[in-house]
Order: C-alpha cells, then sequence, then structure tokens
C-alpha cells in the first residue's frame, strides 16, 4: 500500500503542494500529467531520493517519510534503465541481495529465477553496452525485483522501444499485476488501458483519480 498525505515537494523552483492519495496493496496505479508537471519528482519523493518539504509518505502501514530509500522496501526503475556499466547482468541483478548480505547461493539461485522470468538469461554475463533498449528494461526490471520490494515503481518504463518490444513488456508488466503495488508513470494512454487497475492525473498540482479518459484535456 502507498498513501501520501498532503505531501509537497520542491524541485529547484517548481513546486507539488498537499498532494494526497492511497493506492491499495496488489494495485496497479498509472500517473498521467503533461511534460513539466511533476510526475517523476513526486516518484523520486516516493522513492526517497527527494526530501519531502511537508507532508507524509506511508508504505504497507508505517510512516516512511523520514527513511532511506534502502529501507523503503521500493524496486525503483528509473527511465533510463541506469545500469552500472561496470557490471555484468549478473552482478547488476545479485547487486542489492549483495549489499543485504544475502548468501552466496541465494543471490545465484534469484538471480536465475529473475534472468529467466525476464528472459534474459543469454545476457547475464554480458555488460550494459550493446544492449538493446528493450534488453536494458529488463535488466533494470529485474535489478529492481532482485531485493524482494513490496512496491515498484516505473518512470516511462516503455519509453523509446520499438511497437514489438513495447508489447513484449507490456506482457512481462502484467505478469506483475496483483503481486506488487505499483505507480507506473506515462505519457501514453494505450499503456493506462492495457495495464492501470487505477489512473492518476497529475494536473496544475493537483493529483486526481481519473476513471474516463476522455475527461483529460
Amino acid at each position: 500500500m502507498i498513501e501520501l498525505k498532503n505531501v509537497s515537494l520542491q524541485s529547484g523552483q517548481f513546486h507539488l503542494k498537499n498532494l494526497s492519495v492511497r493506492i491499495e496493496k496488489g494495485e496497479y496505479a498509472v500517473l498521467i500529467g503533461k511534460s513539466g508537471s511533476g510526475k517523476t519528482t513526486l516518484l523520486e519523493g516516493l522513492c526517497g531520493l527527494r526530501s519531502l518539504i511537508d507532508g507524509e509518505i506511508w508504505l504497507c502501514g508505517q510512516n516512511a517519510s523520514s527513511w532511506p530509500p534502502a529501507q523503503r522496501g521500493i524496486g525503483f526503475v528509473p527511465q533510463d534503465a541506469a545500469l552500472f556499466d561496470s557490471m555484468t547482468v549478473r552482478e547488476q541483478i545479485g547487486f542489492a541481495m549483495e549489499l543485504k548480505f544475502r548468501p552466496p547461493q541465494e543471490i545465484a539461485d534469484r538471480t536465475q529465477y529473475l534472468a529467466e522470468r525476464m528472459k534474459i538469461t543469454e545476457l547475464l554475463d554480458r555488460n550494459p553496452k550493446g544492449l538493446s533498449g528493450g534488453e536494458q528494461k529488463r535488466v533494470a526490471l529485474a535489478r529492481a525485483l532482485s531485493a524482494e520490494p513490496k512496491i515498484l515503481c516505473f518512470d516511462e518504463p516503455l519509453s523509446a522501444l520499438d511497437e514489438e518490444t513495447s508489447h513484449d513488456m507490456i506482457e512481462l508488466l502484467k505478469s506483475l499485476k496483483g503481486e506488487y503495488t505499483v505507480l507506473h508513470i506515462t505519457h501514453n494512454r494505450y499503456e493506462v488501458e492495457l495495464l492501470a487497475d487505477r489512473c492518476l492525473l497529475l494536473q496544475d498540482g493537483i493529483l486526481k483519480r481519473v476513471d474516463h479518459l476522455s475527461t483529460v484535456s
């Protein structure tokens, strides 16, 4: 579960004020809004990458407002994937587990499981350089899942993908529905129609539920 209570955030001269919303456990929420409306700023605040000015963030029933990112139980996939150039795909996936001092065999087993689920087993010993955009997104998703988060946050996870790759990624994201609580940012209404249990609109600094996309200007 994710709950924002009168959350205010700032990015440079840009402000988001008094944002409140509740996303239930296992719900797949998709957040839309014009470029520059603050969607990524909101996501960064939720993940602990940007400090709150005011308000509270509750995760799984606990006030996580002051928690550092590593303690929030969120798997974050940024728009550019942000893979580590010096690590193989295998090392990328296992990285979060190593930070938590998981046993080597557990790391190896979960890395193999996630690679199979993301259909990237043939990439495990490769470096990010030379991977396609779709392959990079799959690796980033596997890395986000590696520490067994309860919440997933996606920032434009299907951007810059060709139609076939985008379709494959949508099917992959569909497979996560109900298993995790998800907040997914996009500009694409097609993704809303295919994935969203709930659509949220960030407009003029206000966060509101949208029941019919035809009402969005």
